[in-house]
């Protein structure tokens, strides 16, 4: 659906991005991550046409964006950070005024805007000016406005920014949602959202892709160590301590523990090179205290971010 190739981007002797390439699938939510100047905002504008590259070429829907703008941008839907709203319209006419903007044909015109106005949940709210709507609704009215002309491709620039809990969580299912019929590319500081909602990750840094793939198989592939949780029926000293003599244990994280029951809780780091949980087993068993639970503790998204991005420069300015 989306496809980049060495895509560059210079601002007179500043490179904003250099060389980079992916593709991304129909249906897909990809996040692009990175620290400010990274290259995110940079790579969205280049995506809707905004801004020409200094080299590479794009690919929406097999149309080349640079000998074809006008047809490739008809596939694309575009919610900036601050979304484009006109403050002194009511919802109903500034829709109808993006319709007019986006070609959508007059004849379905009205169900289109009504259709996208469920989707959305704002049709209680598209008789009110836009100056009078809240946080969320005018975020709800952005997303509205990239959806109205049915785009294939959704390009989404912190769609959350400034939301509160509920309405956070309202529109990551909405955009869960949406990634039924539309391709999704997400920017978001937030790296627990990111991590719920997005299929694959790209990581930034210095305008370069430093990882690809999935938050799991990006934690499994760039650290040495594994985590487990695990739950045991004693004394939570005796079994700390006994805990960290087993050879290739490296930390030892107590848990909050329950008196009443006896349950001691952990969370263990060792060496992926030794196994720790079969003389684990074994020594626990020896001192008569049972296992009850052990699952596996992967790394966060966060734990990749900071371990690819560590040395980046936090004195860049934004690009």
């Amino acid at each position: 659906m989306i496809e980049v190739k060495g895509l560059t981007k210079n601002y007179g002797s500043n490179r904003g991005i250099n060389n980079i390439s992916f593709k991304v699938q129909k249906g897909e939510i990809l996040g692009l991550l990175g620290s400010n100047g990274a290259g995110k905002t940079t790579i969205m504008n280049l995506l809707t046409g905004y801004k020409p590259p200094t080299s590479g070429e794009i690919y929406i829907d097999g149309i080349n964006l640079l000998e074809k703008p006008m047809e490739a941008k008809k596939k694309i839907g575009y919610l900036p950070e601050i979304p484009p709203l006109y403050p002194e319209l009511k919802v109903i006419s500034y829709l109808r005024f993006v319709s007019d903007l986006k070609d959508v044909p007059v004849r379905i015109r009205e169900e289109r805007i009504n259709k996208v106005m469920n989707l959305v949940n704002i049709n209680d709210v598209k008789g009110r000016l836009i100056r009078n709507l809240s946080k969320g609704y005018k975020q709800r009215l952005g997303l509205a406005q990239a959806l109205i002309a049915n785009p294939d491709v959704l390009i989404l620039d912190e769609p959350t920014v400034g939301l509160d809990p509920k309405q956070i969580h309202e529109i990551r299912s909405l955009i869960q949602n949406l990634s039924k019929e539309h391709t999704i590319i997400l920017s978001s500081h937030i790296l627990a959202e990111v991590s719920m909602v997005c299929d694959r990750v790209i990581i930034l840094k210095n305008g370069e892709i430093v990882a690809i793939d999935t938050p799991q198989k990006l934690a499994r592939e760039l650290f040495n160590t594994e985590k487990f949780f695990v739950r045991i029926k004693g004394p939570s000293d005796k079994i700390l301590s006994e805990i960290k003599d087993i050879e290739g244990v490296l930390s030892v994280e107590k848990q909050k523990n329950d008196p009443v029951s006896g349950f001691s809780c952990f969370i263990i780091e060792n060496s992926k090179s030794v196994d720790v949980k079969t003389p684990l087993f074994f020594k626990m068993a020896f001192l008569g205290y049972a296992i009850h639970e052990i699952r596996p503790e992967s790394a966060s998204l966060e734990d990749v971010f900071m371990q690819l991005t560590a040395e980046t420069n936090c004195n860049e300015e934004a690009v």
